[in-house]
């Protein structure tokens, strides 16, 4: 018999007072630090005992003010705990075990369809018309591919992209911008440039579970903070734990389209995002590797257009939104651009050439809007099919969130469901899909899956889905 963690614990005693009557709807529940007071818990614990009331429907957060009890349709259930299957630890040993035995197992998988990918189908990508510009660039330079390529990346790419920053609101510097090996490494050198091991750095709650691997490689310790598929990041949760005793050194957030989630902060919570983090010293880290993919005509902001102080750390890529195989990020570092360009020679040295030419020559001409506009009514599109399919055959009482762009949807399913089991079931016949567990160190999206959307809706990938419904249902 597994002994259900603390916060759970907690979280039922909690529900218990809410049938009992004795915490009544519209009632302020108990503040976080009076529940670390009441019950000699760590904020951590506390933190998690809200979100789990809040994924049962019987709290809801009002900024400023407070969490409080609410109503839901029925009634939450006690919350039941599932301990995880055995972890192959293999070669990825020491690297956030959970998220690296799903990797691995799904290597050495035989798979068919592929439901867990964010990334486009090949032929979505202008594949085509970047080959040509690399081969116009090898013809100009016969002798590119026998040089060392800068640290900060090609002159012409950081320009445009500084140019093009513009219309998301942010003002970006080219001589301060660093190209990097995807937003991976951008992430990575923005980290290693304002933490030291054994710092404290907040995420969103669900997150994308590379971050997860990156923060436990680099000895950091994570604080998960609730975030909704509505507005992102909870502000009020944050602010109870910046003014916490903990020192939280960093925050890293995706407020545009975030993995998995796909919300998008309102401009207003962007802004005192920002305010916050410079009024308790916290370094924030913008990952934006997702907006260019939105459906709208209109940019999204930035988070970097409300600093004032030079103190967002902005990140972005061209993973998602043109080509996965040419892994280019980059990031302009603020105030500490200096060190991010020292610990970037120090780490990589310059990133290939040939890809940033070609880059840079597709995304100074009028077709390079022209393809994103075209690739955001495709995946408007494949977003749509697969929702409906998902509704069509998965159980009754699945929710999937609506994002309004990027490739991916976030499907909750009853329960009672494990995502895990889920994930395991189908790479049994060669379907490949997320399973929750994986965009979070507690066990609180257990019964959530993330589906990819990147790749033309077919015959195969309805057969897939389909597929997929049935082992769900054959849990109960």
């Amino acid at each position: 018999m597994h002994t259900p963690p603390l916060y759970r614990q907690l979280a039922n005693h909690y529900l218990d007072a809410i049938r009992s009557g004795t915490l009544k709807t519209g009632e302020r529940f108990p503040s976080i630090r009076l529940m670390m007071e009441k019950h000699a818990v760590s904020l951590s614990t506390a933190v998690q005992v809200c979100r789990e009331l809040e994924d049962c429907g019987v709290l809801e957060a009002r900024p400023r003010s407070g969490n409080y009890i609410r109503q839901p349709d029925k009634l939450a259930k006690p919350i039941t705990f599932a301990p995880p299957p055995p972890l192959d630890m293999g070669v990825y040993a020491g690297i956030h075990p959970q998220v690296s035995s799903v990797l691995k197992t799904s290597q050495r998988a035989a798979i068919r369809v592929n439901l867990a990918s964010a990334y486009c189908a090949p032929e979505l990508y202008p594949l085509k018309t970047l080959q040509d510009h690399m081969i116009k660039a090898l013809r100009h330079d016969t002798h590119l591919l026998g040089a060392a390529g800068s640290t900060c990346g090609n002159s012409a790419l950081r320009h445009i992209l500084a140019r093009r920053a513009l219309t998301a609101k942010a003002n970006l510097t080219a001589e301060r911008i660093v190209i990097t090996n995807g937003a991976t490494e951008a992430i990575n050198l923005a980290l290693r440039a304002v933490t030291q091991p054994g710092d404290t750095v907040a995420v969103e709650s669900p997150t994308f579970f590379g971050l997860l691997q990156i923060l436990e490689s680099l000895n950091l310790r994570v604080l998960e903070v609730p975030a909704t598929a509505h507005a992102g990041i909870n502000l009020f949760a944050l602010e109870q734990l910046l003014q916490s005793s903990e020192r939280v050194h960093a925050l890293i957030v995706i407020p545009n389209l975030q993995n998995p989630l796909g919300s998008i902060m309102p401009d207003a919570n962007k802004a005192r995002l920002v305010q916050l983090c410079a009024e308790h010293n916290t370094v924030l880290i913008e990952d934006d590797s997702y907006g260019d993919l939105v459906d709208t005509e209109q940019p999204l902001s930035t988070l970097k257009h409300w600093d004032r102080t030079d103190s967002v750390i902005y990140c972005a890529s061209l993973n998602k939104t043109l080509a996965p195989g040419m892994r280019l990020g980059w990031i302009s570092a603020g105030k500490w651009h200096d060190r991010v360009e020292m610990l970037k020679h120090t780490q990589s040295r310059g990133c290939e050439a040939l890809s940033q030419l070609a880059v840079s020559a597709f995304m100074r001409t009028p077709s390079y809007d022209r393809y994103l506009r075209r690739l955001r009514k495709i995946l408007t599109q494949q977003r749509e099919q697969m929702s409906a399919s998902i509704i069509r055959y998965f159980p009754e009482g699945t929710r999937v969130t609506q994002p309004q762009g990027g490739t991916l949807l976030w499907v909750e399913l009853p329960r009672h469901h494990s995502s895990m089991a889920l994930f395991h079931e189908a790479l049994k016949v060669g379907i490949q899909i997320s399973p929750g567990d994986i965009f979070s160190n507690t066990k609180r999206f257990s019964h959530c899956v993330r589906i990819g959307c990147g790749a033309p809706y077919s015959p195969r990938i309805d057969e897939a889905l389909a597929t997929v419904g049935q082992l769900l249902k054959n849990q109960n």
